[in-house]
C-alpha cells in the first residue's frame, strides 16, 4: 500500500492497524523523520521524495492517500500512466479536480479511461483538515478495469 503525502501518518496509522505493509511517501524531512521514528518496528518504509517524482512499483499496487492538493494532477497522471501497475487508489483530492477527472475531461482521458474507472465515492468538509483547504475535498477512486478474459476482479 502506498500513502502519498503521508505527513504525520494520519492515513498510515490506519493502514498499519489493518495489517498493511506501507510505503509512506513524504517530502518534508522533519515529517519523514517522525514517520521513521513512529513506525520503526512496523511494516512501514518511509521514502523522502517529492510525490510528483515518485517511481511506481513494477508489480501491482494500491494507494490510499491524501496527496498535497498542489500536485493532484501530477499524481493522477503518474498513477494512470500507461506503464502503471496500479490496481486501485482512494485519494483525497480537491472537489474541482475530482469533477474534472471523473467526468473524462482530464489529460489523456481517452487513453486511460480504457483501463481505469474514476469516480467520486465520498465528500469531506473543510473542517476535517488542519489547516482547512479553500474548498471541500472528496475521495476519488481509481479502479483498474478487469482485463479481457480475466475471471477475477482487481
Amino acid at each position: 500500500m502506498i500513502d502519498i503525502g503521508a505527513g504525520e501518518g494520519a492515513i498510515t496509522r490506519h493502514l498499519v492497524a489493518a495489517g498493511a505493509r506501507v510505503l509512506a511517501v513524504e517530502l518534508h524531512p522533519g515529517r519523514a523523520s517522525g514517520l521513521r521514528r513512529q513506525y520503526a518496528t512496523a511494516s512501514v518504509r518511509v521514502l523522502e521524495v517529492d510525490a510528483s517524482d515518485l517511481w511506481l512499483p513494477g508489480r501491482p499496487f494500491r494507494v490510499v492517500a491524501n496527496p498535497p492538493f498542489a500536485i493532484t494532477t501530477a499524481v493522477l497522471r503518474r498513477l494512470l500512466s500507461p506503464r502503471s501497475r496500479l490496481q486501485r487508489a482512494d485519494l483525497v483530492v480537491p472537489r474541482y479536480a475530482a469533477a474534472r477527472w471523473s467526468s473524462g475531461r482530464a489529460p489523456d482521458s481517452a487513453r486511460w479511461s480504457a483501463h481505469f474507472t474514476v469516480e467520486t465515492i465520498g465528500y469531506l468538509p473543510r473542517r476535517a483538515f488542519v489547516p482547512a483547504p479553500p474548498e471541500p475535498a472528496v475521495v476519488l477512486r481509481l479502479q483498474r478495469r478487469p482485463s479481457r478474459g480475466s475471471t477475477r476482479g482487481c
